[in-house]
This record gives C-alpha cells, structure tokens and sequence, in this order.
C-alpha cells in the first residue's frame, strides 16, 4: 500500500491556504459519498436499457407506504451485464411477493434473456426501522428505546439493536449489566443470540466490551463488526426491528443503511436550528441511498411547570413542525423535559414501560404519553404488516 500525506492533492501555493483545505476535505467527503449514495451502477446510469429496467421498477409499489420500490430504495446494485439483469431487493419477511411482481414487470423487455433478483432480509423481520439524529446529546437512544417499549406495550413483538458504536447505552437503559452473548449452532451458520428483558430483544455492541472500554474500532474492523450485527443475529419472529444508529452521517450509518433492509427512518432532533441544521446534513444522507423519512420526534420540547401546568420552551420552538414542512413527513411527537425519563433510563425503567401501571392508578405523565401515541402512529402506519397476537 503506498502512503500519501496529508496536501499531497493540493497546489503547492495552496499547502497552507486553510480555505484550500476545506475545500479539499469537503471535495474528498463528496466523492466519498458518491460512492456510496447511489443504489445503482454509475457506469450504467446512462445507458438507455438501465432506464428502461428503473421506468418497469418504478410501476412496483410497495402496498403499506405506496410508494414504489425504487424510491423506497429497496432494489439496490441493479446492474446489466450482456442481456441479463442483476440487482438486490432488500424487503421485510412479509414482503416476498415483490419479487414476483419484479419479475413480471421486467418479463416486458424484449432484450432480457433472464433477471436475476438477490433477496436481502433479516430472517423473521417483517419491519426494519432506524432511529437517527444528526448529533449526539438530542436523546435519540432513549427516544429509541422508549418507542420500543411503547410499541410491545401495544402487543407488537420487538427487536432492537443498539448500533451507536459510539454510545451504546441501551442496554443500562434496559436494566441489563454485563452480560455474555450467546453463540448458537443453525441450519445458515453460527448465530448471536439476542437477550430478551422487559419483552424486548436486544443486542448491543456495548456487549462485546468490558465496561468503561472505548469501542475503539476502525476501517474493515467496524465495518465487518457491523455487518455481523445485521446478518449473524437469530432474532426469531419480530413485527418490528429498530436500529439504534450512531448520531451523524459517517461510515458506520452508510453501512447499516445500505446493508439492511431498512424501511424507513425515524429522525429525532431538538427544537434549536442547530440541532435542525444538523438534522438537514442526515436528511441528505438517508435520501442519497433512498431511505425514506418517516417522521420527526421533537425530543426537549418544552417543561411543564410542576404549580401551574405551564410549557416553557426552553430549547426554542417550532423546530421539529419545520422540519415536517420541509419533509412532507409528520411529526410523529413532542416530548417534553421529564426528569423521571433521566431517572428511567439510568436505572433501567424506560418511562413508557410504566405507562400502564401510571394508568392503572389513574396517573400518566405527558411524556410517557407520547410515546405511547408515536408507537400508535407506527402501528397504524404498518397495521396491515402485523398478524394479531
């Protein structure tokens, strides 16, 4: 491997001009990214047959977010080699007869001698959601894992993976400490075996470290670590898997997205227009591969005074319902400043699985009601994904 330092691409007038600099690293991130971003070939984008074949997938549309499979970014490396067609479908497990109405659509070009169609799922997952924020410290991991308590209050069978590499907290979130992750033997290879507490299924790269250990992971390492998470975990039947991903838009995100069958991202931010400009910078990044936004949860959004029942923003306001504007997609909640989802998460008692007990004895608080109403709204949204229990 031959080492190249730092400026080398840069004129030698321009060595320390920082504005070059800048425009250097931005230029590099870019190309990065352009490697990344598209589900299909560059070399093939212009050819006149690859059209054709994105024009026949178009008309596939996916019956729970009716929208077709190429906007959802489920057909991805699409390719044309000769007179044959090659491409990936990343799907749910309810989602297999999409791979018959592909290849009843593309039976239409006269040219194909034969398609050939790669299914990409996570065996038993019927809906792979992430939870995404373009920066840490917004409350995206205890957003995540109180929608997922809220959603198996509701009856729905959860999984959620806990992939910030650079926080992974959820599982002192959960209650669980230290705990060893299982190896089991399976028709497809050895598996991880998720850990079952409060009736979620979680695995937590926070598990593969000793406590108080940085994940010191970089390059091929992260990225193979990753990709295990994704396909060597035996999850058993869920309705839904959330993804805990890492805040921004680096490497690691790129990863999980394009080598999942994700549906559909939740954006979690905080009202301020920093967070938002932030939020924007992960906005287009889930659209460059084709992931669709499927709705804004506005986290600090206001306290609640504890005499008068008073909201004081203390963030500013309007953030989350702008960003809804601008995306066309809703705003799923607003969670107000609660001191008992601080206390929750630090001791293992997600604020929305007291919901029901505080319900019981007559006395709910707005922010467990919520995610309450976030949950409700997803299952509304994939009501005709889930079989009753």
């Amino acid at each position: 491997m031959v080492e190249r330092n730092f400026g080398e691409d840069l004129n030698e007038s321009d060595r320390f001009d920082y504005a070059a600099i800048g425009k250097f690293l931005i230029t590099k991130f870019l190309l990065t990214m352009s490697d990344h971003q598209s589900p299909f070939q560059h070399s093939e984008v212009n050819d006149p047959r690859h059209q054709e074949v994105v024009q026949l997938l178009k008309q596939v549309i996916e019956p729970t977010l009716k929208n077709d499979v190429v906007s959802l970014g489920m057909v991805r490396n699409l390719r044309i080699v000769d007179d044959y067609v090659y491409l990936r479908l990343y799907i749910g497990s309810h989602q297999h007869q999409l791979q018959t109405e592909i290849q009843s659509k593309l039976s239409f070009l006269t040219w194909c001698k034969k398609t050939y169609i790669q299914i990409c799922t996570i065996p038993g997952v019927k809906i792979t959601l992430a939870v995404s924020s373009g920066k840490g410290g917004v409350g995206k991991s205890t957003t995540a894992v109180n929608i997922a308590a809220a959603l198996r209050l509701q009856g729905a069978k959860v999984g959620l993976l806990d992939a910030d590499i650079y926080g992974p907290n959820v599982p002192q979130m959960l209650g669980l400490g230290q705990a060893d992750i299982q190896v089991i033997h399976t028709p497809t290879g050895d598996k991880f075996l998720p850990l079952e507490v409060q009736g979620i299924k979680l695995m937590s790269v926070g598990l593969l470290v000793e406590e108080n250990r940085p994940l010191a992971w970089r390059g091929p390492v992260l990225h193979k670590i990753i990709t295990q998470f994704l396909q060597d975990v035996e999850w058993g039947e869920l309705d839904y898997l959330l993804i805990d991903l890492p805040p921004g838009t680096g490497d690691a995100q790129i990863t999980i997205i394009q080598e999942s069958p994700v549906c559909g991202v939740i954006l979690v931010t905080t009202p301020q227009q920093i967070a938002i400009a932030d939020v924007r910078r992960n906005i287009y990044m889930f659209r460059q591969v084709g992931v669709p936004v499927l709705g804004i949860v506005e986290n600090m959004s206001y306290l609640i005074c504890g005499d008068c029942g008073a909201r004081t923003p203390i963030f500013g306001s309007g953030g989350g319902e702008q960003l809804a504007a601008e995306l066309q997609a809703p705003l799923l909640g607003q969670i107000p400043i609660d001191p008992d989802i601080c206390s929750g998460g630090d001791t293992g008692n997600p604020i929305a699985i007291s919901v029901g007990v505080a319900r019981r004895r007559h006395r709910t608080s707005p922010a467990s009601e919520v995610f309450v109403q976030i949950a409700t709204a997803l299952n509304t949204t994939f009501s005709n994904c889930r079989e009753p229990d």
